[in-house]
């Protein structure tokens, strides 16, 4: 067996000491989506780990392998989302299963209907390989029968398991069961008051509050089979484990707990609960988790408008078990990792290749090489300081700085279009200039002759300039380059100043500071 190291490789020879021979079918990877809500960064980032981990199984087992994209669109709503339309309306289906409430857009034909959609497009946009599965197709096609028979058949030992980690006020009420209410359709104000084993069905009455939401009043009696039942939480993901034998399976790291609460029962069930790994979370620019209901940090939408989608792949490929913030100040220099991911990635031998985060990205497949100086922190000061959004120019720039560049155009002008997004929606309406102080015009025009009297363009040498005007004028160089971004670049801080000569030349550096020093 390869030796390989990623983290992938090692998650899947841990999968592969699960099987003693080969599985008749496919070996099942699951990842979950509570479809309340839009699918956001996080649904992404499970999805895009879990198939690394799935491409690296195939590839050391030669097993075939699947995975599952469980949306649980049985679950109730709990509250109404804060960015859906029609709140009024949501708010009086609360309580109910999401795929019997209205869709609140009008489109489609319930609330998770309209969400499940979004997954789809949202997952296929990337190209990944899954299957949907629908959880009230589940329930009502029968695939959770034989496992929910087996619960109410050891329902006393679920809730051995479950009632010591809850308070005891809720101890009492708590059932893995949640009936639907035959009269109002809700699951989240009924209560189980009976349990019948030998006929698969319960008794229950619907009086229980929720947030705002009285219940019914009704008493009945129901089956536990095709979909007229619903089981909580961590009952249900440990339904899916024994009824779908799922191998493996991530969460995060708000989860481990109730990982391990599931593969109890699962084992009480009479299986063995998949192989786990849980990652850490997503956090704001503040440091702060993630919320999708506050919509706070990036989204991958607006990663994509303003950089690759391969750079967002690995960044989220770098040690899923350290928190990562989701903010702008961390995309230039993902998107330059990538990039000098793609230079070293030919030279690596064979053997080295699958630890490379290049190699899951593109699923072991051929990856576009790219050998030039140009990055994306490099296009970006360029765009700033040309002030101009014409990609062509950028591109002659950049080419006129590294000529490789030209073996590389489809991929450069990607990038030039992706930075010019961000320059136009966030960099040029910020953009400040201030007129230089007194001692400023006199820095600038030092600095000026000094330009003046460079035979060439070499960047060293040019970046020397602004620390010569500060000794002369025994100034701080920060304050030196500070007055230079703000005064002529209209922003805080901006590129170094001798690639930032080197990159739009010294013509247009001296056009700039001429116009400056205008009396």
């Amino acid at each position: 067996m390869a030796n390989y190291k990623s983290w992938p490789f090692k998650e899947a020879r841990g999968l592969q000491k699960r099987f003693r021979a080969q599985p008749d079918g496919p070996v099942t990877f699951q990842t979950g989506f509570g479809p309340s809500g839009l699918p956001h960064i996080g649904t992404f980032a499970e999805v895009a780990r879990t198939t690394w981990v799935r491409h690296a199984f195939e590839h050391l087992s030669g097993w075939p392998a699947r995975l599952v994209a469980f949306s649980d669109d049985m679950d109730g709503l709990r509250k109404v989302p804060l960015n859906m339309p029609q709140p009024d309306m949501l708010a009086r289906e609360l309580g109910k299963p999401l795929c019997h409430i209205p869709d609140p857009f009008g489109c489609c034909q319930s609330y998770s209907a309209h969400m499940n959609n979004k997954l789809r497009e949202f997952l296929d946009a990337y190209g990944f390989d899954y299957a949907l599965q629908s959880s009230q197709q589940a329930y009502t096609r029968g695939d959770f029968d034989e496992g929910l028979s087996i619960l109410l058949q050891k329902v006393e030992a679920v809730k051995a398991i479950i009632l010591p980690t809850m308070s005891e006020e809720k101890r009492a009420a708590w059932s893995p069961f949640f009936p639907v209410c035959q009269n109002c359709g809700r699951i989240y104000t009924t209560r189980v008051t009976g349990y019948h084993p030998e006929t698969n069905t319960l008794d229950y009455m619907c009086d229980k509050p929720m947030r705002d939401v009285a219940g019914c009043g009704h008493r009945g009696a129901t089956s536990v089979l095709g979909g007229r039942v619903k089981v909580g939480w961590k009952v249900d993901w440990a339904l899916r484990w024994y009824s779908y034998d799922v191998a493996y399976e991530m969460y995060g790291k708000d989860l481990i707990e109730s990982a391990r609460l599931s593969g109890r029962i699962t084992r009480l069930m009479g299986r063995q609960p998949p192989n786990g790994f849980f990652y850490e979370l997503f956090l704001d620019e503040e440091g702060h988790k993630i919320s999708k209901s506050v919509g706070k940090g990036l989204t991958v939408d607006s990663w994509v408008e303003y950089a690759p989608l391969e750079s967002l792949l690995y960044y989220l490929f770098q040690n899923p078990k350290k928190a990562k913030r989701l903010f702008w100040g961390i995309v230039p220099k993902s998107v330059d990792d990538y990039l000098d991911g793609l230079r070293k990635y030919p030279s690596l031998a064979a053997e080295k290749q699958p630890d490379a985060a290049v190699w899951h990205i593109f699923s072991g497949g051929d990856a576009p090489k790219y050998d030039t100086s140009i990055n994306f922190s490099l296009i970006n000061n360029l765009v700033s300081g040309l002030g101009s959004d014409d990609p062509g120019l950028v591109t002659e720039f950049l080419e006129r700085y590294d000529p490789s560049a030209r073996e590389y155009r489809d991929t450069v002008q990607d990038l030039v279009g992706k930075s010019l997004n961000y320059y136009r929606d966030f960099i040029l309406p910020n953009k400040t200039y201030r007129p230089p102080t007194k001692a400023e015009r006199a820095w600038f025009g030092r600095l000026r002759e000094q330009l003046l009297a460079c035979s060439g363009d070499d960047e060293k040498e040019m970046q020397t300039f602004p620390f010569n005007v500060a000794r002369e004028f025994d100034a701080p160089p920060a304050a030196v380059f500070k007055a230079f971004y703000e005064v002529l670049l209209g922003q805080e801080r901006g590129p170094r100043f001798g690639t930032f000569a080197r990159l739009v030349g010294k013509e247009k550096v001296l056009a700039l500071l001429d116009n400056l020093l205008k009396p």
